[in-house]
């Protein structure tokens, strides 16, 4: 079981203010969820495997395969303003 005490100090390095009727209702709150917690820690979980995903799931992106899709040259001549080989685009913030 938490404590109020415990309430207070926790808000205190969250820099929360709480009114008294707050301190009483995480209290009780906290509590709650710490008892559940230890109920949870009754469950005997042997032989169940960890998992990140209650439905397995496959990759479905492709293989990371480094490849040569357009050329310098060819992309360059869409290029509305092209210098020195590189798209040429306004300056920002002046």
């Amino acid at each position: 079981m938490i404590t109020k005490e415990q309430v207070e100090h926790v808000a205190k390095l969250a820099r929360l203010a709480l009114t008294d009727e707050e301190k009483e209702l995480y209290t009780k709150q906290l509590s709650k969820i710490l008892d559940y917690i230890d109920q949870l820690n009754e469950v005997n979980t042997e032989g169940v495997e960890p998992m990140t995903q209650p439905i397995p799931k496959v990759n479905v992106m492709r293989e990371d395969i480094v490849r040569k899709i357009f050329d310098k040259d060819s992309v360059l001549k869409n290029a509305p303003h092209e210098e020195y080989g590189f798209f040429r685009v306004p300056k920002i913030g002046e």
